[in-house]
């Protein structure tokens, strides 16, 4: 895992799931100011996980890049950082 950044994604429009590229990554619930603890998610060898915090199921999609996301547009980006 070291030697790479681990995605975050994020769910303020409220889909039932959210189809990703990578099998770990952070989920952050909603954008901030309305976002949970930024939970580590890792998909081991399964292709599914709901977010124990938000209720968000996320699907492993392996033609998908590592920051896309279907629905477009979960990816979390955390504009302070800039």
């Amino acid at each position: 895992m070291a030697g790479h950044s681990i995605p975050h994604f994020q769910n303020s429009a409220g889909h039932a799931a959210i189809s990703i590229g990578v099998k770990e990554f952070m989920c952050v619930g909603a954008n901030p100011p309305f976002d949970h603890p930024h939970v580590f998610l890792d998909l081991g060898d399964d292709n599914e996980k709901v977010c124990p915090y938000c209720s968000t199921l996320y699907r492993y999609d392996a033609s998908l890049f590592a920051g896309e996301t279907v629905p477009a547009g979960c990816t979390y980006v955390d504009n302070k950082a800039a």
